[in-house]
This record gives structure tokens, sequence and C-alpha cells, in this order.
């Protein structure tokens, strides 16, 4: 028993130790310094010692991150319209706004190595006309950059920051970003690749399918503009993946929230000049607009809110998972359905072959937490006679098994939880920890069951419980 307490420990330790290297990195983004090439030494004193030879640049790739931070600082700047800040205009105007001017001056730095890079690859390149960005433009962005990282940092060394030092600073920096045809030039190229960002099976059914000229119309207006959320929220995905300071994924979510707002402004626009409420299209579109707005709120009212002024990494981290995985499976679902009205038979795991994994995770996590939700049951109801070695093998099971595919905030609940039942020695002592725990994992059952890849798929329950 105390074998597998431990083993429980020791997992929860490298979780935590990963957490804190996580927020190390955070730190480390957030106070890098600016590199100033005229400071770098005029020779190699390792001469001798060949260049490491360097992987070929993907010009695509580049511009489109460049595009794509650049539309994100643009969107955090302008905060007032979807504060991350749980809190009313008195706290607004009172707490230090420091962690935000951290934020921009972190993304500004990373805006400047990749504009390093890419100004690298003009220079070498003899096509550079080709990607409509000229060496002089660059280099004026360049000084852009570096003038507002320089006043980034001097504002920074003055914290505390109220709202008006914040409010001033957006509204300069902005102003700035608007004046610049380089960063809108980024900007809109970023948003081109974005709405490419069409499952390729649904591309070729829009293309090959015969429709009616007003339904094709609306799709190729609708689905680009769903696409591209879903390519903002691949880099988020990329960044949980990658362990990379997640922080910085706040103005990524402010951009998605304006393209979000975007999307169910032109959808409920259309829907209010169609003349067939009875048309599927219809349906579909007023349920996609509808699924959006309730996300919305569940995203930026609640997971996100307040995160700017959290330091603990694991919570960032469960905040950021959740409120990617409820805005990407739901936009997923919503391409499915539009999807299988262009072509009834399709198969949702082909348009989105992830969804297949999701789907089969989640039917064996539940169909497991059912199993462990009645061993908990029926060892409180009869705690003296029950065989705990039973109950307690059955939690180690779940805990190595398929308990990891929990979000990671109800992963660390139940792992508490199963640590306490392993290490109590006296029933009596155990009763109250086992209708803690069950009532929890009732609470976490229903959750999962409204997943939205089980929503055709309802839980049997057994005839016996």
């Amino acid at each position: 028993m105390y074998k597998r307490y431990s083993d429980f420990s020791r997992a929860r330790l490298l979780r935590s130790q990963s957490c804190e290297r996580n927020f190390i990195l955070d730190v480390a983004v957030i106070e890098t310094p600016v590199v100033n090439p005229t400071n770098l030494p005029a020779a190699n004193i390792a001469e001798e010692n060949p260049a490491p030879v360097l992987p070929a640049i993907d010009i695509g790739e580049l511009t489109f991150e460049l595009g794509f931070w650049l539309s994100g600082l643009e969107s955090f700047l302008n905060i007032r319209n979807h504060s991350f800040a749980d809190e009313s205009r008195t706290k607004a105007t009172s707490r230090d706004w420091v962690k935000e001017f951290h934020l921009t001056h972190s993304t500004l730095l990373r805006c400047s190595r990749l504009t390093f890079q890419l100004e690298k690859y003009l220079k070498q390149s003899e096509e550079c006309d080709i990607f409509w960005l000229k060496p002089d433009e660059l280099f004026e962005f360049s000084a852009l950059l570096k003038d507002s990282v320089l006043l980034n940092e001097a504002l920074l060394r003055a914290a505390p920051l109220r709202f008006g030092e914040w409010t001033a600073w957006s509204k300069t920096l902005s102003d700035k970003f608007a004046k610049s045809e380089v960063i809108q030039k980024l900007v809109r190229s970023a948003e081109q690749t974005g709405e490419s960002f069409l499952p390729e099976i649904l591309r070729a059914s829009l293309e090959a399918k015969s429709l009616s000229f007003a339904t094709a119309s609306d799709l190729r207006l609708v689905l680009p503009r769903f696409a591209k959320v879903l390519k903002w929220l691949g880099v988020i995905e990329k960044m949980l993946k990658n362990d990379e300071p997640l922080k910085p994924t706040l103005l990524i979510f402010s951009r998605i929230y304006e393209q979000i707002r975007e999307l169910m402004n032109y959808i409920n626009n259309r829907l209010l000049r169609f003349s067939d409420e009875e048309d599927q299209l219809f349906g579909i579109l007023d349920g996609a607009s509808y699924a959006a707005s309730i996300e919305l709120r569940k995203v930026y009212n609640y997971e996100l809110a307040g995160l700017a002024e959290i330091r603990q990494s694991p919570m960032i981290h469960a905040k950021i998972e959740t409120a990617f995985s409820l805005l990407n499976d739901s936009f997923q679902l919503t391409l499915v359905n539009f999807a299988q009205m262009i072509e009834p038979t399709i198969d949702p795991f082909d348009v989105f072959p992830s969804l297949k994994a999701k789907f089969e995770r989640s039917l064996n996590l539940r169909g497991d937490l059912w199993k462990v939700l009645s061993e908990v049951r029926k060892a409180e109801e009869d705690a003296e006679k029950y065989p705990l070695g039973k109950l307690n093998a059955q939690l180690t099971e779940f805990g190595e098994g398929s308990m990891q595919f929990l979000f990671y905030k109800d992963r660390e609940t139940v792992e508490r939880f199963i640590e306490e039942v392993l290490i109590t020695p006296h029933k009596t002592d155990l009763v109250p920890i086992l209708h803690r725990f069950g009532a929890y994992l009732e609470t976490l059952f229903g959750q999962i069951n409204m997943r939205v890849v089980l929503a055709n798929h309802p839980f049997e329950y057994p005839q016996n419980r």
C-alpha cells in the first residue's frame, strides 16, 4: 500500500518540477534582455570550430508566426474590450498592471527575433520581392520594434504601473501598429493562412458537391472563419504539448475572442436575412452561433478570468488546457456538422482524425470512472466488511491508466483523494473520505458525460445500480 502511495507522490513531484520549470521559463521570457548587435565581438574566438549547420528556414511558417503574434499583440492592447481580469472597475484602476506590461515586452522581443530571422533570409534570397516585403520596409519595422521594446523596458522600471499608464501605453503602441504597413501586411497574411486551414476532405466535398448558389456562397464565406479560429487554437495546442510558458497565450486568446465575436456577428446578420428558416443551413448556422456564445462565456468569463495575475504554473496550465479544449472541441464538431450537411456519409473521424483518439479516451475514461465510483460507493456503505485491498488495487489501476485522460485540474484532485484512501489505515476514518471522494467522482462523471465527443453516445447505466 505504501509503495503505491509513494508512486503517486513521485508522479506528482515530477509534475510539480515540470510546472516549476515552466514558471522559470515564463520568467526567462519576460526578463530576457534586448540583444544589441553592435555589442557582438568582432571576431569569433573559436574560429577553428566550424559553425553548426542551421536548419533551413520555412519562410511561410516564419511570416505566419510573426503575423500571428503581431495580431495577438494588437488584440491584447485592446484589453478593455475583453479584460481577463475578474474585477470591478474600481479595482481595475487601482491594481498593478505590470504583468500586462511584461506580456507585451516578451511578445515584442519574440517579434524582434522573428524579424531578425526574416531580414537575414531576405538578404540571402534573390527573390525577396516575391514575399511582398522589401528590406527597407523591414528595416523601418525593426526600428519600430526596437523603440517599442526600449519604451516598454523604461515603463517597467517605473513599476508599479496603474491603469492610466496601461491605457496610455496601449494607445501609443496601437497607433504605431495601425500606421505600419508591414504589420498590416503580416497580419493579413497570417489571417489568410488561417482561413485556408480547412480539413482537406471538407474542402474537397465543398468543391465536388452540387450545392445551390446561395448555400455554396454562404459556406465559402463562413467556413474560413471557423478554420482561422482553429489555426490560432492549434498554436496553443502546440505550446501545451511542448510545455512552453503559457502566459503569452493570453495574447492568442485575445485575438480568438475578436475572431469569434466577428464570426458570431456575421452569422447573426446572415440569419436575419435568411428567407427560409426551415433550411438545414439555417439550423446549423443558428446552432453554431449559439454554441460559440456559450463557449465564449465559459472561457472568457470563467476559465481565463484573472489569469494575468495568477503566478502558480499548475493553475495556469489547468485553465489554459480547459479553455483550449472547450473552444477547440466545439469548433471542430461544428465543422463536422457542416461537412455532414454537404455530404451526409462523411465520417467525423475523417474530418478530424484527432477526434477519434479523443472519443476513445473519453469513452474509456467514462467507463473506468463509473467502475471506480461504484466501488467507492460500495466501500462507503459497508466499510467494515468491504475488502479494501480490492478498492486500493482498482484505484491504483485507475491512477496509472485512464485517469491520465482527465483535465489537469481534475487529475490533481483525484490523485489527492486516492492518496488519502491508500494511506488511511483505519476503516472508521476512511468513511468520510470515501463520502467526499464519491461526491466528487459523481460530479466529475457528469462533466465527462457532457463532453462534445460523447454527445451521440449516452452512457448505458447498469440495471442493478
